[in-house]
């Protein structure tokens, strides 16, 4: 819930910012490691916008890959999860590179 807040909160001083009177859409990119339950959010994101700008706006979630540089093989995989071994070398010496996070992409607004 509190991410929606947050993401509430972004898009209503942007809107502010840009004299809409109201959003028709929110676009989020949310990574694959980044720990955050796109359904919950989009429920979440639903019940903190009634009554405010962003009242119905249709949110977008978009999902980014999960990136690590393996110390092991010294190479950049992917990675579906944290926790998860090098799919090259089996190894578990990873530094997350990407996909661990959220940001407001873009607001559609009127």
């Amino acid at each position: 819930m509190a991410l929606a807040e947050s993401v509430l909160q972004i898009v209503e001083e942007t809107a502010r910012h840009h004299g809409a009177s109201r959003v028709r859409a929110v676009h989020l990119t949310i990574g694959r490691l980044s720990h955050v339950e796109p359904e919950a959010l989009a429920f979440s994101f639903e019940v903190v916008t009634r009554n405010s700008i962003a009242q119905d706006a249709q949110l977008e979630i978009h999902t980014s890959e999960g990136v690590a540089w393996c110390m092991e093989c010294s190479d950049t995989v992917s990675l579906d999860r944290l926790g998860d071994a090098c799919p090259r070398c089996a190894g578990y010496q990873l530094q997350v590179t990407g996909g661990d996070e959220m940001r407001v992409r873009d607001i559609e607004i009127d």
